[in-house]
């Protein structure tokens, strides 16, 4: 029997847990780099090895063990991504505790619900300032009793009731007293609550256990290739499942190192220190790349705009080609290939650091027309789907083969099959135990076959999964026709001008939308408008919005009569994660928004019945 070698992916069976993983990994690559991360109060970047974090995981564990926890507690984590993270997570799962990752930037009332409904016992946070707002909102009945602050504050200041309160410093100092045999951990057991960030009602905590997690991350490797030369760049939450998996175990499995970005401000700083080979991240962020390149192009001279075009038009059927999908080049495209790639594409390639060789977009719909540019580019982006049920990754393409419109095909152990009303079902190792404390909603997704109904509308095409968008998120307008209004917003937002959009129109005799102009667009477009940007009344002229729906319009062009957004509300507004707006993957929350702008909303239909033709849908 050959020994296993640093090169090799770390199976699940051999690693047995996730804390188990981490010790297989400092065994098979201990002096390798694991970990990068910005020190403020230095002003540098410092990288750990495998041993250098095995060896703080051990004091973080060792530290917990004097916390009075026993196996199966909760223990929840509100922090940035870093290697503290990392270490507190480790112990804890050694520990058999379950985790209950947060997101920084929820609320504090949601939180709050959060760490009650987890029955969490102690909390990990960066400071005294992140805890303040939080405190009013948890109930003197939570089981919470111990906070434990990243960064020491002269402003504590100890509650008459409630948690107990220390830095990490003299608690990891404390901790060689609390040197205690490990427990034994089981793959089934469970290993982390994390709740969904739905659109609609209430969080709900998906119990995943070790094995979950383990065999996604498996599978993963066996279709996409990562070694120890690789690096990624991290700047999703860890408390998502996809960055989770994805972005943490998978390159602790594969031995890849993984630097954690300062923030998203500084992301593009980030890309240029750290070059990574592999990029992880949500729709979102490739969305703004393109949009900020088509509103360059917009100022761009005939001849840029054309060189630009042609390296598109080039740069794509060398992808093609690639792919197996087309011909050979003629001769021309064959010399003009590297030179176009050289002059047009190779300067936003440098801006994403210069040296990536994989590209991984996953958490929400891709729009077709964003991969292509950039597969037109020679970025290798390819496109994936999951749910945090499943730990997440269902599917995904791979470069060697890879077709954006559709999300890939299923990871191997992982079946899919059509349901009623062509409700994608899926069923592997990666299926959650059930919805913590709600086996009511565990049945309602998992049937008695053990199929996990994903509320996904999907088509199958040679092996390949096609999504056709949520089965519940349809608008049905007063005369009867059916709209699924992500269709519709994912070609909105592709518009530079556009920075989010929902569409409306619910019980309404036409579709209407919600617009959150770019602001540097909105500038030039006011201006050449003849408007004042500054002024409120600008948003409202009649000849903008003329100019907003002729140009929306000019995308919606393919869908039927009834499908066409009539009217719109034009805003300069915020919506984001920390307001409610947005779910951590940057999906709408709709009945949020709904709400926020009910006003606005309903004067989208006053005096306005422009009634809905009666056509078709082509998904009908």
């Amino acid at each position: 029997m050959s020994t296993p070698t640093s090169n090799q992916p770390i199976t699940a069976a051999e690693a047995i847990t996730l804390s188990g993983l981490l010790d297989l990994r400092e065994q098979r690559s201990p002096d390798a780099a694991a970990y990068r991360q910005f020190e403020v109060d230095k002003n540098r970047w410092r990288s750990w090895t495998w041993r250098e974090v095995h060896r703080e995981v051990s004091r973080w564990r060792q530290a917990l063990a004097g916390e009075q926890l026993h196996p199966g507690d909760r223990v929840a984590i509100l922090l940035a991504n870093s290697v503290e993270w990392v270490c507190f997570e480790q112990a804890a799962l050694g520990l058999g505790l379950v985790v209950v990752p947060l997101y920084t930037w929820d609320s504090p009332e949601n939180l709050a619900y959060l760490l009650t409904d987890s029955g969490s016992r102690l909390l990990f946070t960066g400071s005294w300032e992140q805890w303040r707002p939080l405190a009013p909102h948890i109930p003197e009945s939570a089981p919470l009793n111990r906070v434990l602050l990243l960064k020491d504050s002269d402003q504590v200041t100890a509650p008459v009731s409630g948690p107990t309160f220390t830095s990490i410093v003299p608690w990891l100092k404390q901790s060689e007293a609390h040197d205690l045999p490990r427990p034994r951990v089981c793959p089934d057991d469970l290993a982390t609550l994390v709740y969904t960030s739905g659109t609609t009602g209430p969080p709900k905590g998906v119990m995943l256990s070790h094995h979950n997690i383990l065999s996604n991350a498996e599978a993963i490797l066996e279709v996409i290739n990562c070694t120890a030369e690789d690096t990624l760049l991290s700047f999703l939450p860890l408390s998502h499942a996809f960055e989770r998996t994805v972005g943490y175990f998978t390159p602790m499995m594969a031995g890849c190192s993984v630097a954690y970005s300062r923030s998203i401000d500084h992301l593009a700083e980030d890309l240029q220190t750290v070059r990574p080979t592999i990029l992880i991240s949500v729709p979102r962020i490739y969305e703004k790349v393109y949009a900020k390149v088509q509103r360059q192009l917009e100022n761009a001279s005939f001849a840029t705009r054309a060189l630009f075009a042609l390296a598109l038009r080039i740069g794509w059927r060398h992808f093609e080609i690639t792919q197996g999908r087309a011909s050979g080049s003629m001769v021309g495209e064959k010399l003009l290939h590297p030179l176009v790639h050289r002059l047009v594409a190779k300067k936003i390639l440098d801006r994403l650091g210069g040296r990536i060789r994989l590209a991984v977009s996953g958490g929400a719909p891709l729009l077709e027309s964003v991969s292509r540019f950039f597969l037109s580019l020679g970025l290798p982006l390819i496109q994936g789907y999951g749910l945090t049920e499943f730990s997440p990754v269902v599917s995904t393409n791979i470069p060697a083969s890879n077709l954006p419109a559709s999300v890939g095909k299923p990871l191997p152990g992982i079946s899919c099959r059509l349901g009623t009303a062509n409700e994608l079902l899926v069923k592997g190792p990666g299926l959650m135990l059930g919805y913590w404390q709600q086996p009511e909603r565990t049945r309602e997704a998992i049937d008695a076959e053990g199929w996990l109904h994903t509320g996904d509308q999907a088509v199958m095409e040679e092996g390949r999964i096609h999504l056709r968008g949520r089965i519940k998120e349809v608008i049905v307008t007063s005369t009867g026709e059916k709209v699924a209004p992500a269709d519709l917003e994912l070609l909105l937002v592709a518009d530079p001008l556009v920075d989010h959009a929902m569409v409306v129109g619910e019980g309404r005799p036409y579709l209407a939308a919600l617009l959150v102009l770019n602001q540097e667009g909105w500038q030039k477009l006011a201006k050449k408008s003849g408007l004042d940007p500054q002024a409120a009344a600008s948003l409202g002229a009649g000849i903008l919005h003329e100019q907003v729906l002729a140009r929306i319009q000019g995308k919606l062009h393919t869908f039927p009569a009834h499908a066409q957004v009539r009217r719109v509300a034009l805003l300069l507004d915020e919506w984001s994660v920390a307001n409610g707006s947005l779910t951590p993957t940057m999906k709408l929350k709709r009945t949020v928004i709904e709400h926020r702008y009910r006003e606005t909303i309903d004067s989208l239909y006053e005096g306005h019945e422009i009634p809905a033709a009666r056509m078709s849908a082509p998904w009908e």
